[in-house]
């Protein structure tokens, strides 16, 4: 993928775009300061932290989605191979 051209140039692209550069600059200088490495250190641990706990909950719901939709399959296989009821009393036969 890192050797594709089409990569390489929308590479190229982004990192030659002016906002780019600046935001790179303001970073670098960020990473300086040892006080503001640890705040944003702090921020991506409580984002990091946030997104795995979306992950574990979509997780669980769709482990129980798909159980349910598993036994309504199930319930449908069963109520289709049942025969039907039928009636105790025997057609065409009159009582006199």
């Amino acid at each position: 993928m890192m050797n594709d051209p089409a990569f390489q140039e929308r590479m190229k692209t982004l990192t030659d775009n002016p906002n780019f550069k600046q935001h790179m600059e303001q970073t670098t200088e960020t990473m300086k300061d040892p006080e503001k490495q640890k705040e944003m250190e702090e921020k991506m641990k409580a984002r990091v932290a946030a997104g795995q706990k979306e992950l574990e909950d979509f997780k669980k719901k769709s482990a129980e989605l798909e159980a349910e939709e598993k036994r309504k399959k199930e319930n449908a296989k069963k109520k289709k191979n049942q025969k039907p009821k039928t009636s105790s009393k025997k057609k065409g036969v009159k009582k006199v």
